[in-house]
C-alpha cells in the first residue's frame, strides 16, 4: 500500500484527542482538530456580547482543549512551534474539510451510539480510500462499522493510542470484519517508522491486549494486598523500579490515570468476558467501591490512594489511604530483606531469580503475583493474540514495564514459573506443557543477533518479524564483542562500524569509560571505518562520575584531578579529531559529560525523547570536559556582525549558567546543543543505533577526512568579560544568585570571554580548554562546591547556596 500521510483529521479534542493531534504535529504532519459546537455561552462570552453564531464561540471547546493540552506537563509536543501545524474547527462548519485528509481518527466519548453517529457524518464527506480509525479502548470494532459502505469498512479499524500519546509507545491496531490486510500492514509499519510506536495487531476482544493484561495485573494486586495484609506503600515499593516498572508503581499509577478509568475498563471486561477463567478477579473489591462512591478518583479529584495535605506548620505532606480503616494516615516506610539482596544487581532481568527466592513477605508476594500473572497470560493465547511476544510488547510499550510477562517467566525459569502457578491452585495453558515436552525450555531465544519466540500454532521457534530495521545490543553483545572493560563494551555492528556502549552505573563517565572510548577510537582507526557511541539503557549518560571528583577534591589530590579532567578533555577532542567519523546517539537523560560527548561528535543522531544539557552549575562547577570551550566556539561561529556578538555570547553563557536542559531533542537545537544541517532526530528509539550506524557508514564511504584543528576562534576578551561581571554583580545585589553562584558564573565568564585579553583575538581550542580546566579545578577547592557535590551524591538533586 503506497500511501503518504500528509494531513490527518482528529475528531474529538479531549485529553486523548489533543494528545494524538500533538503527536502527529510532532512528526511533521498537518492536523485538523475538530470538536462539537457549544450549546450555550460562557459567562465571559456573555460579558463580551458574543452569540452562539460567533466563530470564537463555535470553536471554543476545541481551542480551549488544545490550549490546555499545550500548557500541560509533561508537554504533549516536542516544540511549541510545532503547534502551528494544528488547525482547529468544529463538526458543523468544518466537517467538509475532512475530504482533503489522508487519515481520519475518531476520539470521541466511549459510547457506541455516539461513535456510530460520528461515522455516519464522516462518511458523507470522506473521500474513498481515506483511512478511518477509532481510538477506542475497548468497544468492539465489529459493531462500529455496521451499516457503512464497503470502502469505509475496508479502510476502517481500531487504532488504540495510550495516554499520553507522545510518551507511551503502544499502538494497538484492531481489525474490523472487513479491514483489508493492506491497511493493517500499512498502519503497522507507519506506527513503528513514523510515529515511533511499538505497533501490535490485536484481536477484537474486550480491552484488546494491553488493558486486558494490565487491568488483570492491577486487579490481581488489589486482591493480593488484602489477602496478604499489605500496605499501599509496600505494594508500590515492590512493583516499581526494582522490577523495571515506573516509579509510580501500582497505586500511584492508578491515581494518575484515574480510578474511574480503571473501573470502567475492569467492568467492561467483567461484563463481556464470561469465558475468562479468572473473571471473578475483575469484580471490584469493597475498598474500590467505597472510593468510587466517595469520588476519591486520584489526582483529578485531589485524593485517591494518596492525598496531598498540609501539616500543622503549613508544609505539604503526602498521606496514604489505609485500606482497613479507609482513613488517610502518614506514609509508612516499606523495607524488605529480599530487596536489599538486589541492590548490587544493576540489570533488572537478573533480579527476578533473587526476588522470587526471598524468604520474607516480599518473596511470597512475588511468587504469588507472578504465579497468577503467568497463568493468566498463558490462557490468553489464542484468545487475544496468537503470538506470545505481542503480549510482552504491549505491556512494555503501554504500561512502561521493562520486561513483559513471558520475559519475566524466562528470567525465573520455566519450571519455577509452573511451580508458582501450581502453588496458587491454578494451571498453565496446555500449550506451555507442549512447549516443554518439545524440548523448548524458554519462550525466547537469540540466534545470530535476532530474537526468536516459541510459535504456538507451529510448535516451533520463529523469528520475531520487523527486526531488520533494528540493532538490539543485548542480542549481539556476546558474539560481536571486540573489547571490554568495567566501563564499556565495544561491539562490531558490521559494515566496518563499531559501537561503544557504556556499562557503568547510570552510564556515568569515569576513568574506565574514558579509557574504553579511547580504545574504541584506536580500534576503529586501525581496522574499521567509523564509530557510534550509543546504548539502549534508560538514559544515555547522567554525566561525569562526580563521586570520583569529590573524593579527589576532598583528599586534595589536585594533580590527579587535573590529569583526570585533562583526560576527559583530550578524549572529547579525539571524538572530534579522529581519522574516522564519530556519531553520538543520545537518548533520555544526557547530562553534563554525556552532553559534552555529543557536542564533540561529528554527528548526533538523537532520539526525540532526549533531555540534554550542561548541568554542572548545579554541583558548583562549570563544564570541564570541553563544554565551556565548545559553547564559546559555537557562539563565535554564529556571530553575524560585530554589534550582536555580545548578545550571541550571552545566550550561550546563560544556557550553561541556568543549567538549561531540553525537554526534547528538538528543543536542543534552540540551546545550541544540536546543530541544524548536521544533527538529526529519530522518533523511534529502537531504530536509533541502526540509523547512527548508517550515517557513520555513509560519512566513511563519502570520503571522511580528519578535520583540521581550529585556530580561528574569535574571543572578545575584556569587552565580553566586563559585560558578564557587571551582570553577575547586579544579580547578586538583587539576590537572584548567591555569592558562590556569582563565583561560578564569573569563572565561566572568564573562559567564554577568552580571559581578560585587551582586544578581540583569534585563539585555538587548546587555549580555551586550558582556561576551562583551570577554572574547574579552582572551583573544586571551594567548600561550598564540595557541599553541593556531597548533597548531589546523597540526594541526586542539586543544591543551591
Amino acid at each position: 500500500m503506497n500511501k503518504h500521510i500528509k494531513k490527518v483529521a482528529v475528531i474529538g479534542s479531549g485529553i486523548m484527542g489533543s494528545g494524538i493531534a500533538c503527536h502527529f504535529a510532532n512528526i511533521g504532519v498537518e492536523v485538523l482538530l475538530l470538536d462539537i459546537v457549544p450549546r450555550e455561552l460562557s459567562d465571559k462570552e456573555k460579558a463580551k456580547g458574543l452569540t452562539l453564531e460567533d466563530k470564537v464561540v463555535r470553536n471554543r471547546l476545541v481551542n480551549d482543549s488544545l490550549t490546555a493540552a499545550l500548557k500541560s506537563k509533561p508537554s504533549p509536543i516536542y516544540h511549541q512551534k510545532f503547534a502551528s501545524r494544528i488547525s482547529t474547527g468544529n463538526l458543523e462548519d468544518d466537517i467538509a474539510k475532512i475530504s482533503k485528509v489522508d487519515w481520519i481518527i475518531e476520539v470521541v466519548v466511549e459510547r457506541l451510539d455516539i461513535k456510530k453517529m460520528v461515522f455516519e457524518t464522516i462518511e458523507k464527506h470522506r473521500k474513498p480510500g481515506t483511512l478511518i480509525t477509532s481510538n477506542t479502548s475497548g468497544i468492539p470494532i465489529k459493531f462500529m462499522s455496521e451499516g457503512r459502505s464497503d470502502d469505509f469498512q475496508k479502510h476502517f479499524c481500531g487504532t488504540h493510542f495510550f495516554n499520553p500519546a507522545r510518551y507511551l509507545k503502544l499502538f494497538e491496531i484492531i481489525p474490523g470484519p472487513e479491514t483489508s490486510q493492506e491497511v493493517l500492514d500499512f498502519l503497522n509499519g507507519y506506527g513503528e517508522q513514523f510515529l515511533g510506536k511499538t505497533s501490535v495487531v490485536a484481536k477484537d476482544t474486550p480491552a484488546f491486549i494491553g488493558n486486558r493484561i494490565g487491568i488483570f495485573s492491577i486487579q490481581s494486586l488489589f486482591h493480593t494486598v488484602k489477602d496478604m495484609g499489605m500496605t499501599i506503600e509496600e505494594v508500590d515499593k515492590l512493583t516499581g523500579p526494582v522490577i523495571g516498572r515506573p516509579k509510580s508503581a501500582t497505586f500511584r499509577t492508578v491515581d494518575v490515570v484515574g480510578l474511574d478509568t480503571l473501573v470502567h475498563v475492569a467492568n467492561g471486561i467483567y461484563e463481556n468476558c464470561k469465558d475468562d477463567e479468572r473473571i471473578e478477579l475483575f469484580k471490584l473489591p469493597g475498598f474500590i467501591n467505597t472510593m468510587m462512591e466517595s469520588k476519591w478518583l486520584g489526582s483529578k479529584t485531589g485524593q485517591g490512594f494518596y492525598k496531598k495535605s498540609k501539616d500543622k506548620d503549613g508544609k505539604t505532606e503526602i498521606l496514604t489511604l489505609d485500606l482497613d480503616t479507609m482513613d488517610y494516615r502518614a506514609k509508612k516506610s516499606a523495607k524488605f530483606a529480599t530487596l536489599e539482596l538486589t541492590k548490587t544487581i544493576d540489570k533488572v532481568v537478573d533480579r527476578f531469580a533473587v526476588l522470587v527466592g526471598g524468604k520474607d513477605k516480599a518473596g511470597e508476594f512475588y511468587r504469588k503475583s507472578f504465579g497468577q500473572l503467568f497463568a493468566y497470560v498463558s490462557h490468553r493465547i489464542p484468545e487475544i493474540t496468537d503470538e506470545l511476544y505481542k503480549i510482552d510488547d504491549a505491556m512494555k510499550a503501554g504500561f512502561g514495564w521493562e520486561h513483559g510477562p513471558f520475559q519475566i517467566w524466562d528470567a525465573v525459569g520455566l519450571e519455577k514459573g509452573l511451580e508458582f502457578i501450581k502453588a496458587e491452585g491454578l494451571e498453565a495453558a496446555a500449550w506451555v506443557q507442549e512447549m516443554k515436552a518439545s524440548g523448548n525450555e524458554t519462550f525466547y531465544s537469540v540466534k545470530e543477533g535476532s530474537t526468536y519466540f516459541y510459535d504456538i500454532p507451529k510448535k516451533s521457534v520463529a523469528k520475531i518479524p520487523g527486526q531488520d530495521a533494528f540493532i538490539i545490543l543485548d542480542n549481539i553483545r556476546k558474539t560481536k564483542e571486540v573489547y571490554k572493560n568495567s566501563g564499556v563494551v565495544v561491539e562490531d555492528l558490521g559494515d566496518g562500524i563499531l559501537n561503544v556502549e557504556f556499562q557503568s552505573k547510570m552510564n556515568t563517565i569515569g576513568g574506565d569509560v574514558l579509557a574504553g572510548l579511547n580504545k574504541a577510537i584506536d580500534l576503529a582507526e586501525k581496522d574499521f571505518q567509523g564509530l557510534v557511541v550509543g546504548n539502549q539503557a534508560a538514559n544515555f549518560s547522567v554525566g561525569a562520575n562526580i563521586g570520583m571528583i569529590f573524593m579527589m577534591a576532598v583528599e586534595q589530590e589536585y594533580d590527579e584531578l587535573n590529569m583526570a579532567i585533562k583526560m576527559f578533555q583530550d578524549t572529547m577532542m579525539r571524538m572530534r579529531y579522529s581519522s574516522i567519523p564519530t556519531v553520538s546517539a543520545p537518548h533520555g537523560m544526557t547530562l553534563g559529560g554525556g552532553c559534552e560527548l555529543s557536542l564533540h561528535a561529528d554527528m548526533v543522531v538523537a532520539a526525540a525523547e532526549t533531555y540534554i544539557g550542561l548541568v554542572e552549575f548545579g554541583v558548583g562547577v562549570i563544564p570541564g570536559g570541553g563544554g565551556s570551550k565548545e559553547f564559546a566556539v559555537r557562539a563565535q561561529d554564529t556571530f553575524k556582525k560585530n554589534d550582536v556578538e555580545l548578545n550571541v555570547l550571552q545566550e550561550y553563557f546563560l544556557t550553561i549558567g541556568m543549567a538549561k536542559v531540553s525537554t526534547s531533542a528538538y528543543e536542543a537545537y534552540d540551546l545550541g546543543i544540536l546543530q541544524h544541517g548536521k544533527d538529526i532526530v529519530v522518533v523511534n528509539k529502537d531504530r536509533q543505533i541502526a540509523t547512527a550506524k548508517a550515517h557513520a557508514k555513509l560519512m566513511a564511504e563519502s570520503g571522511y577526512t580528519q578535520p583540521v584543528k581550529r585556530t580561528d576562534i574569535k574571543v572578545l576578551g575584556k569587552q565580553a568579560l566586563g559585560m558578564f561581571l557587571v551582570g553577575t554583580d547586579s544579580m547578586e545585589a538583587s539576590h537572584y544568585i548567591s555569592e558562590h553562584d556569582k563565583k561560578i558564573a564569573n569563572k565561566l565568564a572568564y573562559v567564554m570571554a577568552g580571559g581578560d585579553l585587551s582586544e578581540p583575538t583569534l585563539v585555538n581550542e587548546q587555549y580555551l580548554l586550558d582556561l576551562e580546566r583551570e577554572a574547574f579545578l579552582s572551583l573544586c577547592t571551594e567548600r561550598k562546591t564540595l557541599e553541593r557535590i556531597q548533597h548531589m551524591l546523597k540526594t541526586g538533586k542539586p543544591l543551591r547556596n
